[in-house]
């Protein structure tokens, strides 16, 4: 019965959260600076995220297309390498990184604010921490998560061309042509739209995780950690349903 009062209570909380959301584009300055810590906080371990990808996903394919189809089937390597990191690896892993870098960030911050008794003041005045500090939050999540999809994208793209350069088997325009011959509007709106769901799941649950902290500094730590537990699973459950309405709509 726990569960389901506190699921239900989350359930309410993110609904609540949604309807604040336009609240936070007036808040301008709140917004950037929230947009300042979670993108580029986040942005050193995207590229160096998608630059892994990129080099180690072309390094073990290469060995084995080589084996099976002969030299020329490496040439078909860019396009996988671009179809797979544009339609699931980057916004996954954009997911990811927010959600672990960020949730725990968002419940220690708000969880701070919370036992501090700095919520209770804001209502006090008769402001709605969900218009002050909710939504400014939530939305920079939801901006910040497709920039760094597309910067991983980038970054994965260009580790496998360096990784073809340095094996000498294709040129720069050959490696462009080859890793968009397969990529369509079709691939990449999706997979950003679906890193916008990511960003408001981290954002409401980094959030909610934050707000109902207690316990002194002992719970503070365990809103942070549960912050980024439930914000992973979330991004995990909310990808796969996704790809299926996806698949069904498309």
């Amino acid at each position: 019965m726990r569960f389901l009062e506190h699921l239900g209570r989350a359930a309410w909380f993110a609904g609540r959260s949604l309807l604040a959301v336009p609240w936070a584009f007036p808040r301008f300055r709140a917004l950037h600076a929230q947009m300042h810590q979670i993108f580029l906080g986040a942005l050193p371990l995207a590229l160096v995220g998608g630059l892994t990808l990129g080099a180690v996903i072309w390094m073990h394919a290469r060995a084995p297309l080589r084996t099976v189809g002969g030299p020329e089937a490496v040439e078909i390597l860019p396009r996988a390498l671009a179809k797979v990191v544009v339609l699931e690896l980057a916004s996954l892993i954009a997911g990811l990184i927010v959600a672990a870098r960020t949730g725990a960030g968002l419940g220690a911050e708000l969880g701070s604010m919370r036992l501090t008794e700095q919520i209770d003041a804001l209502e006090v005045l008769g402001l709605s921490p969900l218009r002050e500090l909710v939504a400014p939050r939530v939305v920079a999540c939801m901006l910040s998560l497709p920039l760094l999809a597309v910067f991983i994208t980038y970054a994965a793209i260009g580790a496998g061309y360096l990784s073809a350069a340095v094996g000498g088997t294709m040129t720069p325009t050959m490696y462009l042509n080859e890793s968009l011959k397969l990529l369509t509007l079709r691939d990449a709106v999706p997979s950003l739209c679906k890193t916008v769901v990511f960003g408001y799941l981290i954002g409401v649950t980094g959030c909610y995780y934050g707000l109902t902290a207690h316990g002194g500094t002992e719970g503070l730590g365990r809103a942070a950690t549960r912050a980024v537990v439930a914000s992973i699973v979330l991004v995990f459950v909310a990808d796969v349903v996704l790809v299926a309405l996806t698949q069904i709509l498309l």
